[in-house]
C-alpha cells in the first residue's frame, strides 16, 4: 500500500508569478544599488576610468555570474522544483561520498550572509536621511542615534518572525516592483543626460580598471557586491518556479544596470573631485523626493532580509533532515507551504546581526566585510554543479570543462580579491568555522555511531513476540507498542529493540509496530508502505519523506491506522468502537531508545573526540520525542549505553586464596 501527497511544486509564468518573484527572490541583489558604488569609489578621486571600469565591471558580473551561473544554469538544477545548496546535494550524494564536505562549507558560509545582510542593507538605508536637509547634523553614520534606529528597526523584524510573514508577504511584490521601477527611472534620468555612459558597457573598460588603474584588481572585492544576493535567488527557487525568475530576472538586471550608470553619469560630472561619505544613489535623487527614496528604500532592505531570515530557516530545517544539525525546535507560524520559524536560530542570527551592528557602526565600515563568506559559497556550489552536469545530466566533459573553467576563473579571482577583507570579516568566518564545525561533528558522530549498530534478523524473534502477545501472565503495557527503527531493511532489526520488549522488561502489547523514516532526495514527497511480518500481530511502516518535511510521527502514523480502519485491512476495527468515530484514538504507546556514551568505548583520539562533542551537543538539542511530534502521555523513553567499541582484552586474572 502506498499513499502519495506532495506533488509538483513548478510554478507556472503569470503576471502574479511575476510580481510575487519580485518580492520573495530580489530582495539581497535588489539593493545593492544602495552601497556598491559607493564602496567602488570611496576614498577616490573621480576619474573616467574609475567610473567606466566599474559600470563595465558590475555589469559583466551580473551576465557572467548571476546570468549565465545562476539564472541561465543553476536554476536547471532544481530537485522537484526546489533550489538551494542542500537540495543540489539531494540530487547527487549518490554519485560522490566526500560532497558533502562543500555542501556543508557552503552552507555554513550562506547562513553567516545572514548576519550581515540585515545591518548593512538597513544602515545604507537609514543613513541616507543624513542627507535630508535640516538631519543632516542629526543622522551621522555611526553615531549612536543612527546605530539606534538601525537596531530597533532590525530587532523588530527578528521579533515579528514568530508571527510569520504570510500577512505582509502579500505586499512584498508589489512593493518590490515599485522599488526597481523607481531605481529604473532615477537612473534612466542621469542616462539621458550623459548617454555616452552606455558605452561603459564595453568589456574593454573592465578589462582597462582590473589591469592599469591602480590597484584596480582589488576592486573586484567591492564589484563583488553587485552579485552576493545569487545564491539566495537559487535558494528560493521552489517558491516561484524557474520561469518566473527566469522572466523576472530581465527586469531586474535592467533597472539594476540603468541605475548603476545613472550613479555613473552623476559621477562624471565630479571627475577629478573626492568621494568622501557620499553615496551616489542618493545623490541622484531630487532633494524633493529624497524621503520618499529613502522611505521605500528603507522597506526594500527590510523585505531583504526577510528573505535572508527565511532562507536561513529553509536552509537548517535540511540540514536536520538530512543529519548535518541536531534536532531543535521548528514551528509552522502559518499554513503557508515552507514558511518556518526556529527560534534557536532566530536568536542566533539576531544576536549576530546585532553584533555586526555595534562592531561596524556604519555601513561603509561593513561593505569592507561584505562578500568573503558568499563567493566561498558560490565556489561549493561551483564544485556541486561540476557533478551534477557529469552524473545527473550527463554532459559531456569537455562542454563541463569549459563551463567549469569560466566559473573558476571568475570566481577565484573575486575571492582572490575577497581575501584582503578576511581581517574585517573575522566576525563572520569565525561564525562560519563553528556552524561547519557542529555540522561536521554530527555528521561524523552519525556515521560512527550507525556503523556499529547491532541489527538481528527479526525472522527470529517473530515468534517470541506473537508468544508474549498472548501470554495472559504478563500485564499488557499497550494495544499498540510502536518503535522506531533505524533499519534500512525490513528483515532486520536493533537489537536493543528486541532486548526492550523481550528482555529489559517484557511488554505485551496486542500489535507491536515497527516504523522506519526514509528520507528521500524529493523536497516535499510523502508516501508509505506497510508489511505485515505477523498477521495483525507484528507490523512495519516505512515512511519515505522529504527533506523538507517534518517527520511528524504521531500525526503521520496515526493517518495510517484511520486509513486501515476504514479499509478494515486490520483485524482491530470490529473490537474497538473508538476506531469508528471521526476523532480517531487508540491506546498507542511510543517507545523511543535514547543513548548516552559508555564508559566502555575504547576508540581512537579522533573518534573520542568527535563523540564527545557529539553528546555535548546532543544535550543541548532537541530531544526524540519533541522532534518526532510525540506527546508526553503516549511516549516511554528509555536510556541505553552506546557501546561502540568495547575493550575485550581486560588484564583481569582470578587469584585463589
Amino acid at each position: 500500500m502506498a499513499q502519495t501527497s506532495g506533488g509538483q511544486h513548478a510554478h507556472k509564468l503569470s503576471v502574479a508569478g511575476l510580481i510575487v518573484t519580485l518580492g520573495i527572490i530580489y530582495g539581497d541583489i535588489g539593493t545593492s544599488p544602495l552601497y556598491v558604488f559607493k564602496s567602488i569609489i570611496n576614498h577616490k578621486i573621480i576619474s573616467e576610468q574609475l567610473v567606466y571600469g566599474a559600470i563595465s565591471c558590475v555589469f559583466w558580473t551580473l551576465t557572467l555570474q548571476t546570468t549565465f551561473k545562476y539564472v541561465f544554469l543553476t536554476l536547471r538544477a532544481d530537485n522537484r522544483g526546489e533550489g538551494g545548496i542542500f537540495s543540489l546535494f539531494a540530487l547527487i550524494r549518490r554519485y560522490v561520498k566526500w560532497i558533502y564536505i562543500p555542501a556543508i562549507i557552503g552552507a555554513a558560509m550562506l547562513l553567516a550572509d545572514g548576519m550581515i545582510t540585515p545591518p548593512i542593507s538597513v544602515s545604507s538605508a537609514v543613513e541616507g536621511l543624513g542627507g535630508v536637509k535640516g538631519l543632516e547634523n542629526i543622522i551621522v553614520p555611526g553615531n549612536n542615534l543612527t546605530v539606534g534606529i538601525v537596531m530597533t528597526i532590525i530587532s523588530l523584524l527578528f521579533f515579528f518572525q514568530r508571527f510569520g510573514t504570510k500577512i505582509v508577504g502579500f505586499a512584498f511584490g508589489p512593493i518590490m516592483l515599485l522599488w526597481f521601477s523607481m531605481i529604473l527611472l532615477l537612473g534612466l534620468s542621469q542616462i539621458m543626460g550623459h548617454i555616452a555612459i552606455l558605452k561603459s558597457l564595453n568589456p574593454y573598460y573592465a578589462y582597462d580598471l582590473l589591469v592599469n588603474y591602480p590597484q584596480g584588481f582589488w576592486l573586484l572585492g567591492a564589484v563583488f557586491l553587485c552579485t552576493t544576493g545569487a545564491e539566495a535567488l537559487y535558494s528560493d527557487l521552489g517558491h516561484c518556479g524557474r520561469k518566473n525568475i527566469q522572466v523576472s530576472w530581465m527586469f531586474v538586471k535592467t533597472a539594476l544596470v540603468f541605475n548603476y550608470m545613472g550613479q555613473g553619469a552623476w559621477l562624471i560630472q565630479h571627475i577629478g573631485q573626492p568621494m568622501e561619505g557620499l553615496n551616489p544613489f542618493y545623490e541622484i535623487m531630487p532633494h524633493w523626493f529624497l524621503l520618499i527614496g529613502i522611505g521605500v528604500a528603507t522597506v526594500a532592505a527590510i523585505i531583504a532580509s526577510q528573505a535572508l531570515i527565511s532562507g536561513s530557516f529553509t536552509l537548517i530545517n535540511e540540514a536536520i533532515s538530512l543529519n548535518f544539525w541536531p534536532r531543535v525546535t521548528v514551528k509552522f507560524p502559518t499554513d503557508q507551504k515552507g514558511q518556518i520559524y526556529i527560534p534557536s536560530l532566530n536568536l542566533i542570527l539576531w544576536v549576530g546581526c546585532i553584533t555586526m551592528l555595534l562592531y561596524f557602526r556604519k555601513s561603509e565600515l561593513m561593505e569592507a566585510a561584505y562578500g568573503f563568506s558568499i563567493i566561498i559559497t558560490m565556489i561549493m556550489t561551483t564544485i556541486l554543479m561540476n557533478f551534477y552536469m557529469l552524473n545527473v545530466k550527463r554532459w559531456s566533459q569537455t562542454l563541463v570543462a569549459v563551463i567549469i573553467a569560466i566559473f573558476v576563473v571568475v570566481e577565484f579571482s573575486f575571492f582572490i580579491a575577497n581575501t584582503v577583507k578576511i581581517k574585517e570579516a573575522a566576525i563572520t568566518f569565525a561564525f562560519s568555522l563553528s556552524m561547519i564545525f557542529v555540522m561536521m561533528i554530527w555528521h561524523r558522530a552519525r556515521k560512527i555511531a550507525n556503523r556499529y549498530l547491532d541489527f538481528v534478523k527479526i525472522k527470529d524473534y517473530l515468534t517470541p513476540l506473537v508468544d508474549l502477545s498472548a501470554d495472559k501472565e504478563v500485564p499488557r503495557y499497550a494495544t499498540h507498542l510502536v518503535y522506531l527503527t533505524k533499519a534500512n531493511n525490513h528483515r532486520e532489526i536493533e537489537h536493543r529493540i528486541i532486548d526492550s520488549i523481550l528482555n529489559r522488561k517484557p511488554k505485551r502489547a496486542d500489535i507491536y509496530w515497527f516504523i522506519h523514516i526514509d528520507r528521500t532526495d524529493s523536497p516535499y514527497g510523502m508516501e508509505y508502505s506497510i508489511r505485515e511480518l505477523v498477521d495483525d500481530k507484528v507490523m512495519r511502516v516505512d515512511f519515505r519523506l522529504g527533506f523538507r518535511i517534518q517527520p511528524r510521527v504521531n500525526v503521520l502514523f496515526k493517518k495510517v491506522m484511520q486509513e486501515l480502519n476504514e479499509c478494515q485491512e486490520l483485524g482491530i476495527y470490529s473490537r474497538y468502537e473508538s476506531l469508528k468515530s471521526k476523532d480517531f484514538h487508540t491506546d498507542i504507546t511510543y517507545v523511543i531508545i535514547e543513548s548516552f556514551f559508555s564508559i566502555e568505548n575504547e576508540l581512537s583520539v579522533k573518534e573520542d573526540f568527535i563523540m564527545d562533542v557529539y553528546f555535548n551537543i546532543k544535550q543541548l538539542s532537541q530531544s526524540d520525542q519533541k522532534a518526532f511530534g510525540l506527546d508526553n502521555d503516549m511516549t516511554i523513553v528509555e536510556h541505553v549505553p552506546l557501546i561502540i567499541k568495547a575493550n575485550e582484552n581486560l588484564p583481569l586474572k582470578r587469584i585463589f586464596e
